[in-house]
């Protein structure tokens, strides 16, 4: 430690000692701050280490937080080389400075910005230099406007690789600002005006006019937090959860309370049970508020309706259709299928005459119409396998299909509105044509029931 330094620090201990009032770092003031310290060069400068250093500092705090700082420094140095010559230093930045506990009497803060840095002679010649500084020191007030500042800073020089470090010391003014306005006295009395002494009120600031109890405290008879004077629902059963009006809510309005509530945020006007819930009778997962179908049978698949649903329209439930996906229009059984008899007729090689062992067949065909009454149309629709020419066999079930029609026109006395014949040749195969016994299915006669004919 120097001199000067020791001068310094020997004068902030006076003041230490002769004023009983310590103050902080204050926002809107302004800071003056002579400087002594000392200067390190890095090695490969060709200048002496450490060199003396003397400035003047002069900074503003914006807030008790933030300030700015303006620093000029004279460093006294001398090259390492050549005799030892003189090089006056100028060291001048602006920082900006975080002050950290500002409401102490010892305030450490953090410190950045830039600057430049002149030698001169400097290898025979004035050089100038920018520079980045950072770091950081101690602001120990002493009293109300003077503190002891110790401060660091590391300097990073432009264009060139140097690294060096100022370090000074110096006794801070601090002026202007606003004075902190003195304490007020607050008289012991009944400060609430609740007839309560302040000395023996555990409830201190209670509203004017307020009921209290001999404690000074606002009392809660049924214990739910809300104070008998805002309570509306007095008497609250213990340990139950209420609003600020002291009553049980009913968020969603269902009419039961929300501790007892076990299905919360039911649409409003929806009727409930006592649990709060909507209600489905029929267990059939669609609320009764919702069921289009109620009274459906327990287990039974329904759709967002309630309903048991038919996707393919042919008005059989599908937990009962056998045939799902019956295409539109098809008349259908009990089981969901479509409304058939399927025959194997066998014709002569290129013929179309029915054979006798086969009238069976087109009375059984007859019956069938005759047992189906509601049914608008019957097709009688004739297919073949797919030996021979595709043109040739489409001709082939067209006129087989029509011969089977007009002896059930003929022979049973069928209207002949009511049956129609269509020929779809060696086309919609049952079974395989690679076989005999496949090219026999594929040889057929079909009666078909439609609500519409088909193409």
């Amino acid at each position: 430690m120097n001199r000067m330094t020791s001068t310094i620090f020997g004068i902030f201990l006076i003041l230490i000692l002769a004023v009983p009032a310590l103050a902080a770092n204050q926002g809107g003031t302004y800071t003056l701050t002579p400087l002594v310290g000392g200067y390190l060069f890095e090695g490969q400068q060709n200048v002496e280490r450490n060199a003396p250093t003397l400035g003047l500092a002069l900074g503003y705090n914006f807030d008790r937080n933030l300030g700015t700082e303006a620093t000029l420094q004279y460093i006294n140095a001398n090259t390492n080389r050549g005799g030892g010559k003189d090089i006056n230093g100028y060291l001048y930045r602006i920082d900006g400075i975080y002050h950290f506990f500002p409401g102490n009497m010892v305030v450490p803060y953090l410190a950045a910005g830039f600057g430049g840095l002149t030698l001169n002679p400097y290898f025979n010649e004035e050089e100038t230099n920018g520079l980045f500084d950072w770091g950081g020191g101690l602001k120990i007030y002493g009293s109300d406007n003077l503190a002891l500042r110790l401060d660091v800073r590391h300097l990073l020089v432009f264009d060139h690789p140097e690294n060096n470090l100022a370090y000074t010391a110096g006794l801070m003014y601090q002026f202007g600002g606003a004075q902190p306005a003195p304490a007020k006295v607050v008289p012991p009395a009944d400060s609430d005006g609740d007839g309560i002494l302040d000395s023996e009120d555990k409830c201190p600031g209670t509203p004017a006019g307020v009921r209290v109890d001999k404690t000074g405290c606002r009392p809660d008879s049924d214990g739910d937090g809300v104070f008998d004077d805002l309570d509306k629902c007095p008497g609250t059963p213990a340990g139950v959860r209420v609003d600020t009006a002291g009553c049980r809510p009913d968020s969603d309005g269902d009419g039961v309370f929300d501790d007892l509530d076990k299905c919360p945020g039911t649409p409003a006007g929806v009727r409930v049970d006592t649990a709060g819930c909507r209600p489905d009778s029929d267990g059939d997962g669609v609320f009764d508020d919702l069921d289009k179908c109620p009274g459906t049978q327990a287990g039974i698949p329904v759709d967002q309706n309630g309903c048991r649903p038919d996707s393919d329209g042919d008005g059989v439930f599908d937990d009962l259709d056998k045939c799902p996906e019956t295409p539109a229009g098809e008349l259908v059984d009990k089981t969901g299928c479509t409304l058939k008899l399927t025959l194997h007729i066998k014709f002569g090689s290129n013929k179309t005459e029915i054979k006798p062992e086969f009238k069976d067949d087109i009375s059984r065909t007859a019956a069938f119409i005759r047992a189906n009454p509601n049914v608008p149309y019957f097709v009688i629709a004739g297919y073949t396998d797919s030996m021979g020419d595709a043109t040739y066999n489409q001709r082939l079930s067209e006129r087989r299909a029509a011969e089977v029609r007009d002896a059930l026109i003929r022979d049973y006395g069928l209207s002949p509105d009511k049956i129609h014949a269509r020929g779809y040749g060696e086309t919609k195969p049952v079974a395989s044509n690679e076989t005999a016994a496949g090219r026999y299915e594929n040889r057929r006669v079909e009666i078909i029931c439609c609500a519409v004919l088909p193409q």
